[in-house]
């Protein structure tokens, strides 16, 4: 981990904050339980105890491993609904095999993104191509839930298929850092996702001892998630580890730092960001829906048992949730 990656960061484009930013202070500091998703591979669970004011408008995200699979151990989900919101499915090692009742769908692996906004509705499945089943080996990814305004819930569902050599690759003044840009924009720099709702999504690899301040949009939320090693958020540099999630306060610039040293697996701390502004509606969620009110959540469920989300590619009739 990673898998993009440059020999010589300071051969990229530098980022900073101003001089005159206004640092964010860290709100909270919350450890992901582990649990498990889909046909049984184990995922921590990045959001949970967090408020949705501080989150809004991300819903859920999942890191997904970091496992190493023995021999026919790989597993991924079933066919499934969605309705109301985008799933973005980072794959940092191993590959993923998406496919929707959109026509949607393709092969993620080391590095690649695929961003599925669901809007209306679709079934899809995320299972490990059957080689990998075969073989065995090292599967790590996040899944991120990004929520739609009402006004774009029920739009025709789109699929983007973003490879890891498209990401936009920044670094810090001092190189210290390796910036992903997945999705959003960072000080002027754009990356390759197409989002209905304005985010920003950043992978951060941080050296020991470095630190990064970047600019980051006042209108935004701010959160941190420590995919591994450890070090601190906030200029007041408080401690976090694989597994937590930091929580930003208003301001125009966040601080992640480093530590010097390191844990054994890992030889750099790995941080995602995330920014968005928040849509401010109600949320109606349950399961595989996300929706604004109890009716169109009912209505999700009624048109999904009605078979009206779509048709599992081959079969030649709609799938139904009976």
């Amino acid at each position: 981990m990673p898998a993009v990656t440059v020999e010589n960061p300071l051969t990229l484009p530098r980022v900073a904050a101003s001089a005159d930013a206004v640092a964010r202070p860290v709100l909270a500091v919350t450890t992901a339980p582990s649990g498990f998703e889909g046909e049984g591979f184990p995922v921590r669970r990045a959001f949970a105890g967090i408020n949705y004011k501080h989150l809004d408008p991300f819903i859920m995200m999942d890191q997904m491993g970091e496992v190493e699979y023995a021999p026919g151990e790989p597993k991924g989900t079933p066919w499934h609904p969605h309705r109301g919101f985008e799933t973005v499915t980072y794959i940092i090692d191993g590959t993923f095999v998406h496919q929707d009742s959109n026509g949607g769908g393709g092969t993620i692996t080391n590095g690649d993104t695929q961003w599925m906004t669901a809007g209306s509705g679709l079934l899809h499945i995320e299972a490990p191509p059957e080689a990998l089943v075969m073989s065995g080996g090292l599967f790590h990814g996040l899944q991120l839930w990004v929520n739609l305004p009402a006004a774009d819930k029920m739009k025709d569902p789109r699929y983007q298929d973003i490879r890891g050599g498209q990401v936009k690759l920044l670094t810090t003044a001092d190189g210290g850092a390796l910036l992903r840009v997945i999705a959003g924009e960072l000080d002027g720099h754009e990356g390759p996702g197409i989002t209905h709702t304005p985010i920003t999504m950043v992978h951060a690899t941080v050296r020991p001892g470095a630190e990064l301040t970047l600019p980051w949009r006042e209108e935004f939320n701010g959160l941190a998630y420590v995919l591994a090693g450890r070090g601190t958020v906030g200029t007041d540099r408080r401690p976090v580890h694989m597994g937590q999630t930091a929580v930003f306060g208003a301001g125009s610039s966040l601080t992640v730092r480093a530590d010097e040293t390191q844990d054994s697996h890992t030889p750099d701390m790995e941080v995602v960001l995330l920014g968005g502004r928040p849509i401010r509606e109600p949320m109606a969620h349950y399961g595989p829906f996300v929706m604004n009110t109890r009716d169109e959540l009912q209505q999700a469920f009624d048109d999904f048992q009605a078979g009206r989300l779509g048709v599992i590619p081959g079969e030649r009739i709609p799938h139904t949730g009976s």
